[in-house]
C-alpha cells in the first residue's frame, strides 16, 4: 500500500505540475458517451423504425418523435453549452448577454428546424448508395449496414454545428463515427448531395474540402494537404472535387487549388497534386 500512496501522491503532484492535461476545476466539456448518445437518438430520428429496440409503427410515430425530439433538444443544449462555455473561457468566443445558455438554445432550435432538410438530403445520399452499388440489395441493407452511409450521415450532422462556430462537438461526432466506420471526414468539408462512399475503410477527407453533387470515392481515397503547416490554419488546403466524379481506391488529391474537373475519373493509387480538366481520365499506366 505504502507504494500505491506513493503513486496517488506523485499523480496529484503531476496534475499541478502538468496543468495543460488537467481540467479539473474548470467548466464542464462535453462528455463522450452524452455526445455517443446524442448521434444515436439523431439517427433514430432520422431513420424512424430502422435502430429502435422499440417497434415504431404509425400509431405510435407521433408521440415518439415528439419525445425523442424534446429529450434530445435539452441534451444537445446542455453539450452546446458546455461547449461554448468553455471557448467563451479560452478567450475565442463571447456568448453576449444571454449568455451560453441562451446561444445554446438558439443553436439547438435551428437545428431541429433544419432536420428535415438534411433528411432530404440524405434520402439523395441513401439512392446514391443504392443506385452505385449492384452488391446493395435494398435500402434497408444501406441504412443498417454500409459504413460510407453512416460516415455521411454523422457528417452532415457535424458539419451543421461546424458552420454554427460550435467548438469542440462536431469533432466529437466525425471521430466518433471514424472510429465506427473507419472513414476520417472533418466537420468542415463540404460535400454535395448524392455522396456515396463504397466499402470506405481508410477514406480521409480534410477540413477545406469541397465535393460537388453526385460524387463516388472507393475505400483508402485521401482528399488532403499539401502541408500541415500551423500557419496555414484558416486558409484552403484541401482539393475540390466538381460534380460527377469517380475515384477509385487509394489514390490521392492533395491541396487547395487542386481541382478535379466535372465528371473526371481518376484510377486507383494515382498521386495528384494538379488541377485536371472536366472529363479527365487519369490512371497508372505500366512501363512493360
Amino acid at each position: 500500500m505504502k507504494r500505491i500512496e506513493k503513486s496517488i501522491n506523485t499523480l496529484i503532484e503531476n496534475y499541478r505540475t502538468h496543468g495543460m492535461v488537467n481540467h479539473s476545476g474548470g467548466e464542464n466539456l462535453p462528455g463522450r458517451e452524452s455526445i455517443e448518445n446524442i448521434v444515436r437518438g439523431l439517427e433514430e430520428l432520422l431513420f424512424p423504425g430502422y435502430l429502435e429496440n422499440i417497434r415504431t409503427d404509425n400509431g405510435n410515430l407521433c408521440n415518439i418523435t415528439s419525445e425523442k425530439v424534446k429529450s434530445l433538444a435539452f441534451s444537445l443544449t446542455r453539450e452546446v453549452e458546455k461547449s461554448l462555455t468553455f471557448s467563451v473561457r479560452l478567450g475565442a468566443l463571447n456568448c453576449g448577454h444571454g449568455g451560453c445558455r441562451a446561444v445554446a438554445a438558439l443553436v439547438v432550435d435551428e437545428f431541429f428546424e433544419e432536420l428535415s432538410k438534411i433528411r432530404i438530403i440524405l434520402s439523395k445520399d441513401l439512392k446514391a448508395a443504392v443506385n452505385g452499388d449492384p452488391a446493395a440489395m435494398s435500402i434497408d441493407e444501406v441504412i443498417l449496414s454500409y459504413p460510407g452511409f453512416q460516415a455521411i450521415t454523422v457528417h452532415r450532422i457535424a458539419n451543421f454545428f461546424w458552420t454554427r462556430q460550435v467548438p469542440v462537438i462536431p469533432r466529437m461526432m466525425s471521430e466518433l463515427v471514424h472510429r465506427r466506420t473507419g472513414i476520417d471526414i472533418h466537420p468542415g468539408a463540404e460535400i454535395g448531395e448524392s455522396f456515396f462512399i463504397d466499402h470506405g475503410t481508410g477514406v480521409v477527407i480534410g477540413e477545406t474540402t469541397i465535393i460537388g453533387k453526385n460524387v463516388k470515392l472507393y475505400q483508402g481515397v485521401t482528399l488532403g494537404a499539401l502541408s500541415v503547416k500551423k500557419e496555414e490554419c484558416g486558409h484552403k488546403r484541401h482539393p475540390t472535387i466538381e460534380d460527377d466524379v469517380t475515384i477509385y481506391a487509394n489514390a490521392t488529391i492533395l491541396g487547395g487549388e487542386t481541382v478535379i474537373g466535372q465528371g473526371s475519373i481518376i484510377g486507383g493509387s494515382v498521386w495528384i497534386i494538379h488541377s485536371v480538366p472536366p472529363l479527365s481520365k487519369i490512371y497508372l499506366k505500366r512501363n512493360d
